[in-house]
């Protein structure tokens, strides 16, 4: 009898796991696959096109609970696209765009996740069957991401709950000798049960329950993190997880469209006399040098007044840095020399990019 918990292990150089944020010209990763990029595995191994899974996969494998253990988290890295090559492209603002379009992508490289998926038994065996036997090629959210290694980890087997299903396969090193860390993180999900009908407030909210594949349509699920502690050999002790030693911050978002935002904007271009305060150009915007209270409730001291140039330096270095809620003050001696570089590789860029604008409309001539 075939049983309710399926394995598998998302390891690779390179995973990106994109939510509802990872859009046009700047794409990041979250730090741990997505239920909607787990589900689109699992239809590539079973060979079902976007459409068709949309009208009769979904509904199945989004009943599906799911887990993920955290072995190795991987680190960020960074990468410059070119797309459109001439080619009519759409912006965020919803219009057209003639012209190569310069995107940056977000990857987690050298990461290892054991994923734990339950449900019906039939469906986890139906599912085993496809990993063990793919259709189509595998990648870890991306084309350009393959997988190192088998992705079906273990024979399907019979769990009572998603933690002990975490718990049922020990953390392995990736190296002889490797340390093993005192605890891994871990994400459920997160369902409404008879002595908890409300969600914890550290839960967190992540859109990527698929709807639809085409087109990409989502909803919500809540995700518990938690940590399992691991012993000397590399078993997770099966007692009840401890919740995440430093909570993680929220990702830095501000609604510039606010009316806060935008007597406070003026205000400190005013104080700075609209004078960029790294290079003293004119100023045309401003810059957070914190997010703690982005969305509303920003203060002057918490702005900077830039011009673009200076602005679009000092936000490639800090998306370079992977960053959080407090960023770079341009004020500061520390960031002269790193902005300056920044801002010359720009201008550098730009100007090739002006000189081969400048050949391609003479050639149309």
């Amino acid at each position: 009898m075939s049983g309710n918990t399926l394995f598998l292990r998302l390891e690779g150089p390179m995973q990106a796991w994109g939510n509802q944020e990872s859009k046009f010209v700047i794409r990041r990763t979250t730090d741990a696959p997505t239920k909607s990029g787990v589900l689109g595995l699992l239809c590539a191994a079973m060979g079902v096109p976007r459409v068709e899974a949309s009208r009769e996969r979904l509904p199945r494998l989004v009943a599906l609970q799911m887990a993920v253990r955290c072995d190795r988290p991987g680190i960020h890295w960074w990468d410059y696209h070119t797309v459109g090559a001439g080619m009519r492209m759409r912006t965020a603002e919803g219009g057209m765009k003639a012209d190569t379009m310069l995107t940056r992508r977000e990857y987690l490289c050298d990461a290892s996740f054991l994923v734990v998926l339950q449900g019906d038994p039939p469906v986890i065996e139906e599912l085993a069957g496809a990993l063990r036997n793919p259709v189509w090629p595998l990648y870890l959210g991306r084309k350009c991401c393959p997988v190192s290694r088998p992705v079906a980890e273990a024979e399907s087997v019979t769990c009572s709950d998603l933690l002990s299903a975490l718990a049922f396969l020990p953390w392995r090193p990736r190296y002889e000798g490797d340390e093993v860390p005192e605890s891994v993180d871990c994400l459920f999900d997160w369902v409404p049960t008879a002595q908890e009908s409300e969600a914890p407030p550290e839960t967190e909210v992540w859109y990527d329950v698929p709807i639809s594949f085409e087109p990409p349509s989502h909803r919500p699920r809540f995700v518990s993190r938690r940590q399992l502690q691991l012993g000397r050999d590399g078993q997770v002790e099966t007692g009840e997880p401890t919740q995440r030693r430093t909570p993680r911050p929220p990702r830095p978002r501000a609604n510039y469209g606010n009316t806060q935002y935008r007597r406070v904007r003026q205000e400190r271009l005013d104080r700075d006399k609209h004078l960029c305060v790294f290079c003293k150009s004119s100023a045309t915007t401003v810059q957070h040098v914190t997010y703690r209270h982005a969305g509303g409730d920003e203060q002057i001291e918490e702005l900077r007044s830039l011009c673009r140039l200076c602005h679009d330096a000092v936000t490639m270095i800090e998306y370079g840095l992977g960053m959080g809620l407090d960023r770079i003050n341009p004020e500061e001696q520390r960031w002269r020399d790193t902005i300056i570089r920044k801002r010359d590789e720009i201008i550098r860029f730009r100007s090739l990019e002006t000189r081969r604008r400048r050949l391609a409309a003479e050639e149309v001539e």
